[in-house]
Parts: structure tokens; C-alpha cells; sequence
């Protein structure tokens, strides 16, 4: 026959098994319950942090500009203390270039042959530089209507190459005598 576990120290067992999770149980902190007072003491806690972190960013943003500004008050000073050497070498680049592109703008809107006439009469490193700067079109019409030794000077000048060995210069024309007294036509037979 088969013997039966006796049932008392089974009892006894599960006795002492509920006896250790009841005081488990008990020991262990019962979640508190949240009062009125307690969930307006929280939420305050959270405004105050969020109002410190807000003043912090502005804080931040405030020294991050004050940095900037600094910066550019020392570029602003460096600036002008190399202000007079940029100033004169621009005012020296300025005073070069801007009577040509001036001149430029004046020969391009004149009728070809009226500027053509004018312009003969400018020193060549003067043609040279407005023609330069003049739109390629207007210097050609104005070339076109300059006498052939002028355009030709003119053009050589613009290349680079020296005009006055490239072009022989005419030599100059010696007064003719006076045309000795001619015999009449009837005379002579």
C-alpha cells in the first residue's frame, strides 16, 4: 500500500510560507496617496524648474551676443585702423579707373563718326584704356569710322605691339615750287 505524506508538516509549511510573505508584504512602504497639498507642492517645484531653465537660455543667448558684439567692435577697430592704407590704394585704383570707364560709357553712347573724330584727337594709352573698357561692338564702329592710320595705331596699341616701328610714318611733304610760267597754248605751233 502505497503510505500517504502525513498532512500536518504540509500544514505546517504553507503556514510558515504565508507567515514570511504577509511580513514581506507589511515591510514593504505602501505607496503614499497623493493629497491636494502635495500635487500643488509638485507642480510648483516643476514651474520653478522650468522658470530657471528659461533664464538660463536667455542668460546663454545674452552672453553669446555679448561675445559677438565684442568681436565685431574689434573688427570694426582693426578696420579702421587699416582703413587709411585700403582707403588710399582703392582711391588710387578708383581715380585710375574711373575717368576711362566714365570716358567709356560717354564714346559708347556718341554716334560712331562723331566720336570717332574726337577720339583721334586722345594720347593712345588714353584710346587704349577706354577702348578697353568700351563694348566690343562700339569700339569696332568707332574704328571703323577713324582714318586708317589712327585705327591702325590704335589697334596695334591694343595688341600690345609698339605702333610707332610697326607703322612707317609718312614723310613729311615738301613744298612744290610755284609752276614755272607756262607758254601760252597759241604760241607754240
Amino acid at each position: 500500500m502505497s503510505r500517504r505524506p502525513p498532512l500536518l508538516p504540509l500544514l505546517a509549511g504553507m503556514a510558515a510560507l504565508a507567515i514570511v510573505a504577509n511580513g514581506v508584504a507589511i515591510s514593504a512602504p505602501a505607496a503614499p496617496q497623493e493629497t491636494r497639498m502635495g500635487v500643488s507642492i509638485k507642480q510648483s517645484v516643476k514651474d520653478r524648474d522650468r522658470a530657471a531653465a528659461e533664464r538660463n537660455r536667455a542668460l546663454d543667448l545674452r552672453e553669446q551676443a555679448a561675445r559677438a558684439a565684442e568681436e565685431r567692435l574689434k573688427a570694426e577697430m582693426l578696420a579702421k585702423q587699416n582703413a587709411p592704407k585700403a582707403a588710399a590704394a582703392g582711391k588710387a585704383a578708383e581715380e585710375e579707373e574711373g575717368p576711362y570707364d566714365s570716358l567709356a560709357r560717354i564714346y559708347q553712347t556718341m554716334k560712331p563718326a562723331k566720336a570717332a573724330r574726337v577720339f583721334e584727337q586722345l594720347e593712345l594709352d588714353v584710346q587704349v584704356q577706354v577702348a578697353q573698357r568700351m563694348r566690343d561692338r562700339a569700339t569696332a564702329s568707332i574704328l571703323a569710322s577713324m582714318s586708317p592710320d589712327a585705327a591702325a595705331r590704335l589697334s596695334m596699341a591694343m595688341a600690345g605691339k609698339n605702333a610707332q616701328k610697326a607703322l612707317p610714318q609718312p614723310a613729311p611733304r615738301a613744298a612744290r615750287p610755284a609752276p614755272a610760267a607756262a607758254p601760252a597754248a597759241g604760241n607754240a605751233r
